[in-house]
């Protein structure tokens, strides 16, 4: 009771959008943004309540954009009844893309170099994986992945098993089906002649369609260096709770770049080891909680 509380939504509670900046003087920006979203959102605009917040720290080239962040009011309204239930002042609803910048300035300030860019990869629910890639404590860029089914349990790589040196396919020449019900996984690799698949064949089947996230994050790493070569990646970095190691090994053979845990503990004294089951759903959580007012949000 009488707690100052930071609520964080679910991916699923809003939309993330961008946008070209609208020119209009910034006490309008709000207003011009909700027009330019009306074909965007899955709501009515008068269902919606939304923020905006500038792309990048304003050194774009060319046409400058906009983050829109939608969440329908009926959210907003339970959000903050709960707080009202409770006793609780909420002073801020944030969003997991703003939450993980603020993680990667952290890790990056640790490291000395905040000024550079650096590129999060956090997997939080084991259906999705959010990639952000921040600089100067701004956020630039971020993409909401699919994750295959299951693909917290999968084998993403195969080893030394002489099956995935006969069915693996480089990123560079992979490219997925998108044409299957909106879901791309690959490839179908199953068997034609409908032959049972071995172990040592299901974790290479699990392994190309592990492929799919390698292609996606390689395909948001090369436009970001065609599109913003003044500010080369400083480092990659992962989440994916116990198998955080695993993913940074991983996915930096994968795309040819080393690869880092997101660990925050270094710099944040007195956290426990991030590699529990329950870190998954508590770092996003922390990245709230090193939100600063004095950014552009």
């Amino acid at each position: 009771k009488g707690m100052r509380t930071h609520i964080m939504l679910r991916p699923e509670q809003y939309q993330f959008l961008q946008i070209d900046a609208p020119a209009v003087p910034p006490e309008e920006l709000r207003s011009a943004a909700r027009y330019q979203v009306r074909e965007l959102v899955d709501s009515h605009l008068d269902d919606i309540t939304l923020d905006v917040m500038r792309l990048g720290d304003g050194q774009e080239k060319g046409q400058a954009h906009l983050f829109v962040v939608a969440a329908k009011n009926a959210v907003v309204r339970d959000v903050m009844a709960l707080g009202d239930a409770l006793a609780w002042d909420v002073s801020v609803i944030d969003v997991q893309e703003t939450a993980q910048r603020n993680l990667q300035s952290l890790v990056s300030q640790g490291e000395g170099h905040l000024e550079r860019a650096t590129a999060a990869l956090v997997l939080s629910d084991g259906k999705h994986a959010l990639l952000t890639i921040s600089a100067k404590e701004e956020l630039f860029y971020t993409r909401r992945l699919e994750l295959p089914e299951g693909f917290m349990n999968m084998a993403w790589s195969p080893g030394e098993m002489a099956v995935a040196a006969q069915t693996y396919t480089p990123v560079s020449e992979y490219v997925p089906d998108y044409s299957v019900g909106g879901v791309a996984y690959g490839n179908d690799y199953s068997d034609a002649r409908g032959a049972s698949v071995g172990a040592g064949n299901a974790a290479a089947a699990d392994h190309e369609r592990a492929q799919r996230l390698v292609v996606e994050v390689q395909r948001s790493l090369d436009l970001w260096e065609r599109s913003w070569t003044q500010l080369p990646l400083a480092g990659v970095r992962v989440f994916a709770g116990a198998r955080s190691q695993e993913l940074a090994d991983w996915l930096g053979r994968e795309i040819g770049q080393t690869v880092g845990v997101l660990d925050i503990a270094v710099q944040w004294k007195g956290l426990s080891p991030v590699d529990t089951a329950d870190a998954a759903y508590c770092l996003p959580l922390l990245g709230v909680l090193l939100r600063s007012e004095t950014r552009k949000l």
